[in-house]
This record gives structure tokens, sequence and C-alpha cells, in this order.
């Protein structure tokens, strides 16, 4: 290793940083200055990479859980030899650019995940983890290696600080991930103050107690760093690995470096000084050195060669294992089989029980037609009824594990889905009440930012809950779930528009979908034929049972309530329409002319029912409709009482169509 260099190319890191947060006078330059040596190891030595294919399967994965270091990344991509050019660094936070203010997952190459919220990429990182093991064990044989690959994360006070990332911790240090190393940037700091006003927890002592290895060293020592790193890298015990950095925030620029003020751009304006006393020239900003450019091209040419050896190898396993090849394209392509819905038997026509219970019987018809799809629950298993027959339980023994047991951890699992899904090979499903949807926003707020097909498995979906009472009710989830830009929530109304919402689910692959299942029984709709429904929640709505007669009243409804619309659309006569509307976004996604032939808007004469608040149906009634719902926190009381109290009944219908 060449220290000489590498130390160089750390205080060049730093140039780089530096300059582009004063030039947008915004940005965050303590992480990318305290941590410049950690860069220089990883991207200059110990890192498995090959910029010319950013993607490549056995590639070391490295996160930047403390995204408001993005400048770190970004420098470290640009000298590495990635697609990310001078220009881009001179744009940072700029306007379009590949450079903005957090990593952005698909806007960089070399990024591989959406990071900012803090800790949530302690958690991808084990989702990535995860993906690796079961990977390895899935693919590789006796004469082939595919997957030995590490996943690399950098975090700080404040990712470790954040609930999110110490659920993840225990599950990865649970589930022997050894393929993980954490980073931890221990400066001491947080942004408001010095970090000990507001944390004193002994950090090895707490990793230590979670089945994790530590060590602690100097960050800012070249040799420490490696020798760390290789350690980690080399020792398969089923323990992930963390590296406790002491660094020092903001090195480099002596008026800021250690206090608070050194996290932000606090430092940017002594940035002259600092340049000078780093030895970088005072007449060309953004500099990087023939000797730092000459190194990296070194680095990436022989990165060139292990990676072509690397495809020798996969060609041969292809050759050789043609299934294995085909299932593990199929993953990489995120590919469904078109015919996915006629592989789901029909329900029985007497058929009457929870959608979360025909949830079950369609995952697992799911599961047979696509191998790569994994579920897990937040210690719900029985009551979410998304366990795969058969397929195994992950954990350290068995990596094959199809079944993730989450624990009481729903922050940890929608990060460690939304790292499966990053990954790219597997595809990830995690399932829990829907009245504890809120534990995870955070991961499903980004996985719908970052365009991740991961699939949401929300039951008990109301206040059908019963005497669980309100705290278990959910009225304003549904809603609140709804208002998320690119996430598809979907609420179908018997079993067959729960296979359809399945068949949605896996056939979506540019954003997340949040399937909304009943605690309680509900009929099947069997006027209407399997097809028609579940086609019909592939639009996201469709006219489930049509006027007979001269077109007066649409009736609208999702989940259990249908049967109350269908119930009072026969008692009021041929001329009212039932509209059946399991999913508002792919809906809005079908043609104009389509959803005119749905929802005529000649017809104003219009009443949604829905168990939940009312405030998002009035896109659909208009002005002169009227929504039943509920707009208020419910009760304690079976279920069927608590509808009745509160008016979510086919009379409530009836009377307000009248």
């Amino acid at each position: 290793m060449n220290t000489t260099l590498l130390a160089q190319a750390a205080n060049e890191a730093r140039g780089l940083a530096m300059d582009a947060v004063h030039a947008c006078n915004s940005g965050h330059l303590g992480l990318p200055l305290g941590c410049a040596e950690i860069g220089a190891v990883l991207f200059g030595e110990s890192m498995r990479y090959y910029p010319d294919a950013p993607k490549w399967l056995n590639r070391d994965r490295f996160v930047l859980s403390a995204g408001h270091g993005s400048m770190f990344l970004y420098g470290w991509l640009h000298l590495s030899g990635y697609a990310v050019s001078r220009d881009d660094v001179k744009h940072f936070r700029a306007l379009h650019s590949i450079t903005p203010g957090h990593p952005e997952f698909h806007e960089t190459p070399g990024v591989e995940a959406t990071t900012g919220p803090l800790g949530q990429g302690v958690g991808n990182a084990v989702g990535y983890a995860l993906s690796g093991k079961r990977a390895a064990a899935r693919f590789n044989t006796a004469e082939h290696t595919l997957f030995d690959h590490h996943v690399i994360a950098i975090h700080g006070d404040g990712c470790l600080q954040e609930g999110v990332a110490k659920e993840a911790i225990a599950f990865a240090g649970h589930n022997g991930l050894d393929n993980l190393i954490l980073i931890y940037d221990s400066n001491d700091v947080t942004l408001d103050a010095m970090a000990d006003l507001t944390q004193g927890e002994d950090a090895e002592k707490y990793f230590a107690s979670q089945r994790w290895d530590v060590v602690t060293i100097d960050g800012q020592d070249l040799n420490e760093i490696a020798a760390a790193i290789e350690k980690a890298k080399g020792n398969k015990n089923a323990r992930p690995k963390v590296i406790i950095a002491k660094t020092l925030i903001a090195k480099g620029i002596p008026e800021v470096a250690g206090t608070a003020k050194g996290h932000g751009e606090g430092g940017a304006k002594f940035i002259d000084s600092a340049r000078a006393g780093l030895g970088l020239p005072a007449d060309e900003h953004f500099y990087v050195s023939a000797q730092t450019q000459a190194y990296f091209a070194e680095k990436k040419a022989a990165s060139k060669v292990e990676f072509e050896k690397w495809q020798a190898t996969y060609d041969a396993w292809s050759k050789a294992n043609p299934e294995l090849a085909a299932e593990l394209t199929a993953g990489v392509a995120l590919s469904v089989p078109l015919d996915l819905s006629s592989k789901i038997p029909a329900f029985p026509a007497d058929y009457k029980d929870a959608t979360r219970s025909a949830g079950s019987t369609v995952i697992n018809a799911v599961a047979k037609e696509i191998p790569q799809f994994l579920t897990g629950s937040a210690d719900l298993f029985g009551s979410t009824k998304n366990y795969i027959k058969d397929a195994g339980d992950y954990s350290t023994a068995n990596p094959l594990g199809r079944n993730i047991w989450f624990g009481i951890r729903e922050h940890a699992m929608g990060a460690i889905c939304n790292g499966i899904a990053y990954d790219g090979i597997f595809r990830a499903s995690g399932a829990t009440f829907l009245v504890f949807a809120d534990y995870l926003r955070g991961s499903i707020r980004l996985a719908a930012l970052s365009h991740l097909p991961v699939t949401y498995i929300f039951t008990h979906d109301s206040v059908g809950v019963g005497e669980d009472g309100p705290t278990h009710q959910p009225v304003e989830t549904v809603s609140g779930l709804r208002v998320i830009p690119n996430l598809d929530v979907i609420r179908p109304g018997d079993a067959e528009e729960t296979a359809g919402a399945f068949v949605a689910a896996m056939s979506r692959t540019d954003g997340p979908t949040a399937l909304i299942l009943t605690r309680q029984a509900i009929p099947l709709m069997n006027d209407l034929s399997v097809d028609v429904r579940r086609d019909g929640v592939l639009r996201g709505g469709y006219i489930a049972k049509k006027e007979t007669g001269a077109l007066t009243t649409i009736l609208l409804a999702t989940g259990s309530e249908l049967q109350y619309a269908m119930a009072a659309a026969t008692e009021l006569g041929d001329g009212v329409r039932v509209v059946s509307l399991p999913c508002f976004e792919r809906f809005e996604r079908q043609s104009a002319e389509y959803r005119e032939s749905v929802l005529p808007k000649a017809c104003t004469k219009r009443v949604s029912i829905e168990a939940g608040i009312t405030d998002l149906w009035w896109k659909y009634i208009g002005t002169e409709g009227k929504p039943i719902g509920i707009d208020r926190f419910g009760m304690s009381a079976p279920g069927d009482v608590v509808f009745k109290e509160l008016g979510i009944t086919k009379d409530a219908v009836v009377a307000a169509a009248k």
C-alpha cells in the first residue's frame, strides 16, 4: 500500500469537498474531511469494485449511511474513475446534477442507496448483507464462486442514535451477517453540540453485546484502517464487524476542526488557508494531481482484470448451471411470469374468510412461480399469514430460508427490505399490522423515492379489528399511505381481488406496493368473474356492478366495504353502478378514456364508503357527492358492532344515495 500517495489523495478529496461546498454555499464538510483517510483506503486499496461495471454482481457494496456527508462519496467516486466528472463535482447540489445534496439511488453511478435520514443506511447495509449471504448460498457451487463480496457502510453518532439503526444492528448480529462491515465515524460531535451532551454509551460494549466483532482504531491512520478492514474481511465467524474509527471532524480546517461548527458548511469561509495548509494549489480549485490520477488509473486497470476473471467464472458457471443462471438473470431483471395470475388457483364459490387468509393462499402460489421472492414479518407471521410454506426460515445456519423473522422491529424491517431491493437479486416483502405502518414510514418513503419494488403486507386494516380498540384500529393510515408519491396502496374487496393485488405488486418494478388486508371475514363477489376482479385490481378501479337502466348514481368502495356498496345497489334499483376502487394510484395511471368509462363525469350523484377518514374521497365523488367514512378514532367492541356504531353499513349507503 502506497501510503504517501493515498495520503495525498485524501487531502485532494478534502479539497474537492471544500471547493464544492464553498461553491454552492451549502453542504456538510465534517465527514468528508474527517473520513478522508478512510475513503483513501477503501477506494484506493481495500474495496473490490470496477467503475466501468458499477453493478458488477460481486463488487463490494459501499453505503454512506451518514448521507449528509455526500461529498465524501462523490469525491471518491470521481477520483476512482466512476462516471462522476469534475464538472459533476463542481455542480454539487445544483439543479439536475448527478451530485444532489444527499446520495440518491439511480441518480449517480456508484451510489448504492438513497441515504440522508440517519440510520436508514445501516438498515440498508444489513439488507444488502442478507441478500449477499443468500445469493452465495443459492448460486455458488463447488466449482464456481460467484458471490463472496462484502458490504461496507460508514455511519456516525447520529445514525447510531436513531432507533432504526439499533434494530438493524441487533438483527444483523443475531443472524450472523459476517459479510457486513460498519465503519463508525466516531468524532464525538453531533450537529448541535458535542456528542456527550446527548449520549454516554460505551460503543465497544454495545456492539459486543449484539454479537458483533469490535475494534477501535485511529480513523486517520492509513495503516490502521487498512489492517482493520483486511482483518474484518478475512474473519468468517458468523459475527458482523464494526470498526470504531476515532476521527477529527472537519480535519484540515483548524478554525472548526473537532467542533460542532465543523459538521456543516461553517468552515467553508476558511478554505483558502485550509487548502494552503493541505498543500493544494491556490490558483486551481477542484484540483486532482497527476500522481493521484495515475494511481487510480492503475487501480482501475487492476480492477478490470479482476472483473474479467470473475466474468469468465460467471460464463463457465452459467453454462454448467443453466437453471440457476436463468433464476439469477430473472432476479436481476425483475422478471415476473406474464401468466402469474393464472398460476393462482381460483377460490371456491363459497369461500368466506379474511383477505389476510386469502393472502396466505396467494403468496404461496406466487412464491412457487417467483423463486426470488422473500417474505418476512415483524413477529406476526401467525397473524399476517404471509409465511411461505416449506421454504425454510432465514438464519445463520440456513441462509437459503425465504421467511425472514425480523422480530418486533418494524423500523429495521423496512430499511432491510429496501437493502434487499437495492441489491436487486431478490424481491423483498415485509408484514405487520396496518396500524404499525408508521413505524416504517420513513423506509416506505425512501422505497418510493428510490423506485424500489418492495411489497408491504399490512393486515388488520380497519376498525374491523374490533376488541383491540382504537390503538389497533387504523382509521387514518390508508389515506396517510396514499399521499406518498409513487407508492401503490391496494385495498382488495375479496379473495380474488387479493390475488389481483399480489399480481399487481409483483408486476410492478418501478416502485413499492402496500397491500391492505382484513382481519375479519368478507364474502366473495361471485357475480363477477375471477378475471374481471383480478384484472380490475391491475387497473386500480373497475365497474363491479353495472347499472341495468339509465345511470343515476355511482357507489364507490374499497376493501371490506365493497360488499355494502354491492348490497345497497341491489336495493336502490337499476340506475345504480358500483365501482370497486382498490388502488387510487393504479387507477390514475389509466387512460383518460378508461377512467371516464368507469366514472363518467356526467354522473355527479356519487357515494363513497370506506372505513377510514374521508378527505381523499372528494377527488372521486366531487362536491355534490357524499363520503361515508370514519373521521374519528375507533372504539373497543366486536368489529361488526363497531362498524354498525360508526355507520359503515349497507343501510348508510342506501340512505346517503337517497
